[in-house]
């Protein structure tokens, strides 16, 4: 068993295309476009295979109940100093929560915010 896909409902689907794009090098599918509904949504590709969905459905906006986000995605990124690379620059973009640091649980990590708030924990192999 593994995971498919994480989905995430965004407000500006092409600032957090070219967000994940560029600080995590995804790979984006063609945007579909269900008229009917007006949903739209990429799928962001990682080179492991592992993928974000990006969502949007205009009226969603209002309406607290299909708008809950989750808690956080953890990004392994590799090594100690790739998190310490990208925690610098969080930390110039005002991204950065908290870290770099070992957790209680031993992992190595920073967690940064996208640019709509979600959280993203940046770790080291375990």
């Amino acid at each position: 068993m593994k995971i498919e896909h994480l989905a995430i409902w965004v407000k500006d689907l092409e600032k957090m295309k070219k967000f994940y794009h560029d600080n995590f090098h995804t790979n984006a599918s063609d945007l579909y476009h269900n008229p009917k509904t007006n949903f739209r949504s990429y799928f962001l590709a990682f080179d492991t295979g592992a993928r974000i969905e990006l969502m949007n459905k205009p009226e969603l906006e209002n309406n607290g109940v299909d708008c809950f986000g989750y808690a956080h995605l953890a990004l392994s990124v590799g090594s100690k100093s790739e998190v310490d690379q990208l925690t610098e620059i969080f930390k110039k973009e005002n991204n950065l929560l908290n870290g770099p640091r070992v957790t209680g649980d031993g992992y190595y990590e920073a967690v940064i915010k996208d640019p709509e708030g979600n959280l993203i924990e940046l770790t080291a192999e375990k």
